[in-house]
């Protein structure tokens, strides 16, 4: 991929970039601004170079309708904080306002436009809707740059349509993110542990499956791993199960076997009737039992301490370490103590670690850890799963030089 350091002499030139703002609000207030502060190096770079910066981002699912709550409004304010300069903000997407923002910028300066998913173009199905829709989003530059990793696994009109309009490079985020995962994926120092969490099962099994060839260890915990201890023949009580994808955990659990690879369950569970999101706290008693006797009317909502300690083994004699997706409801504080303990064991570690995924991200940044004590923490839940599954993600496709 050409990278924006190959975009030769930028002073005066209009840029409009892909940058990734999803970020988590608590009504107008950002809780984790991490996607915002990884975006900063090829905004410094663009700007120090005297670009005219036009920045596209989309913040939860609006639907293709204008949707306050979903604004970019605090977006644009902490990256102005960040910054250090002022971030000039439209209040649509294409029209009026966008425009003459856009136009408006001097060199040196940079502009938000508002939501793109405000535009019912920008997720559409539809090929000709959505080039109608980059066709607008060109009129912003004359060069584009794709800096939201977080999306690129989506053929979207930010995303796709308008790297094909556009003279384009990889911003300073996307080409760190995938050097970072083909690294883990192609060559990565052994031991390889790859730890995966998070509630669906279903959301995982393409990247088992692709692992199960690659890594030496897989380590299942969260509510994926109930599938898994049902399909070793355990009770599992109330907690998450996907009964559809019994027989393939089944099949995983025989595949690693066969090929000396280690699938790692969890030995204990912290368990409860269930939980209250509100009011932050579980339902009924909380206890740990054998994963392996799970009361019938309980619900496992974390990894006990026995397997919290084998997953920090696992970590402690890694070489390398990807981790996505909680161990437990890490939100709620009783059930935590899975989730605190694999970041804790990364951190102590010496094994190259990467995080994949928001729920990670966002937990660990709340238990107070930094994001250097990491080796990487990847912006894209999603794409970087995608990738790890080896699919082609139409986002880096059509990057110039991709191919």
């Amino acid at each position: 991929m050409k990278t924006v350091s190959q975009l030769g002499d930028l002073r005066g030139k209009r840029v409009v970039i892909r940058c990734d703002f999803n970020v988590p609000l608590n009504g107008t207030i950002i809780t984790d601004d991490g996607r915002i502060r990884a975006a900063l190096p090829t905004l410094r770079a663009l700007l120090g170079a005297g670009a005219r910066v036009t920045a596209l981002a989309h913040l939860g699912r609006p639907k293709g309708r204008i949707d306050p709550a979903f604004s970019l409004a605090p977006v644009a304010a902490r990256l102005g904080e960040l910054l250090g300069q002022d971030v000039k903000f439209a209040a649509d997407t294409v029209g009026p306002s966008a425009q003459a923002t856009s136009v408006s910028l001097a060199d040196g300066e940079i502009a938000l436009v508002e939501n793109v998913r405000f535009e019912p173009g920008e997720t559409s199905k539809d090929d000709a809707e959505r080039g109608a829709l980059a066709a607008e989003y060109a009129r912003f530059g004359e060069i584009f740059v794709s800096d939201g990793f977080g999306v690129v696994h989506r053929k979207q009109a930010s995303v796709y349509d308008l790297a094909k309009l556009l003279p384009n490079a990889a911003g300073e985020l996307v080409a760190k993110e995938v050097s970072v995962l083909s690294k883990i994926t192609t060559d990565p120092e052994r031991p390889y542990v790859v730890v995966l969490g998070g509630a669906k099962v279903a959301d995982k099994l393409a990247v088992i499956d692709n692992l199960l060839s690659v890594a030496d260890t897989l380590v299942i915990v969260g509510g994926m791993a109930y599938t898994f201890l049902k399909a070793q023949g355990h009770e599992v009580g109330d907690s998450i199960l996907d009964e559809s994808k019994v027989a393939t955990c089944r099949e995983y659990l025989d595949r690693a076997r066969a090929t000396g690879k280690k699938i790692l369950l969890p030995v204990d569970v912290v368990v409860a009737e269930g939980m209250d999101f509100d009011a932050r706290r579980a339902v009924g008693e909380v206890s740990v039992v054998p994963a392996d006797a799970i009361p019938s009317d309980r619900e496992g909502l974390d990894i006990g301490p026995e397997s919290a300690k084998a997953v920090a083994a696992e970590i402690a004699g890694a070489r390398t370490v990807f981790w996505n997706g909680p161990a437990g409801v890490s939100e709620i504080s009783e059930f935590a103590g899975g989730t605190r303990a694999i970041a804790d064991a990364l951190v102590s570690s010496e094994a190259f670690s990467v995080i994949g995924g928001g729920d990670s991200a966002a937990a660990v940044r709340a238990f107070g850890h930094s994001d250097d004590e990491f080796g990487w923490i990847s912006t894209g839940g999603g794409a970087s799963l995608e990738y790890l599954e080896g699919k082609e993600l139409p986002g880096l496709a059509v990057l110039e030089g991709s191919n």
